[in-house]
């Protein structure tokens, strides 16, 4: 049985739900994860969200051709209340939110009960000026690859609902291993 090696990326405003989306794909179809801090530190020696801007797109495009690019297009409001909801355990990364994934024991951390952490740019202060700033980053990204025919865009408020979309999209791109939409 040949294995059919696909490169796609997932892009999205910070909180629009990338981890969670590729959890899912990597769990249905047996790929691998790298998130953009990991791959950026083993290809680029970067450490922001990727990419981003049209020169990351471009430095992405000398270490492989993308075959699927999704856009998770996810309403500034929506953003902003999951954004400002959102508490991290700084040494492991784990995420919580106060309304969809709240720890067992508020303030802390469910495996080491270690205190949370609310990241000084999830502070609802702060996030109307992150917002603003990827979108107007991201527009050339998103052209970019809308061009070349790979961009899918795929719109919602819930992970929940907008997963069967990007299932499906990854069904007509490789074979999932597990025979239905999980998780």
């Amino acid at each position: 049985m040949s294995s059919k090696l696909l490169r796609a990326v997932i892009l999205g405003p910070p909180g629009s739900g990338k981890g969670t989306v590729c959890e899912r794909i990597a769990q249905n179809f047996g790929l691998q994860h790298l998130s953009s801090g990991h791959f950026l530190r083993e290809n680029l020696k970067a450490n922001t969200g990727f990419p981003r801007t049209l020169v990351q797109a471009e430095a992405l495009d000398r270490i492989c051709d993308l075959d699927l690019v999704i856009s998770l297009n996810i309403p500034f409001e929506t953003l902003k209340d999951r954004l400002s909801r959102r508490w991290i355990h700084p040494s492991s990364g784990r995420v919580y939110n106060l309304d969809f994934n709240p720890p067992q024991v508020l303030g802390a951390d469910d495996v080491t009960g270690e205190p949370l952490v609310q990241q000084e740019d999830d502070k609802p202060e702060a996030v109307a000026a992150k917002l603003r700033q990827y979108k107007d980053a991201g527009k050339p990204v998103i052209e970019l690859y809308k061009r070349r025919g790979i961009l899918y865009q795929v719109s919602g408020t819930e992970t929940n609902k907008i997963w069967p979309y990007v299932y499906t999209l990854f069904s007509n791109k490789i074979t999932p291993i597990q025979s239905k939409e999980a998780y």
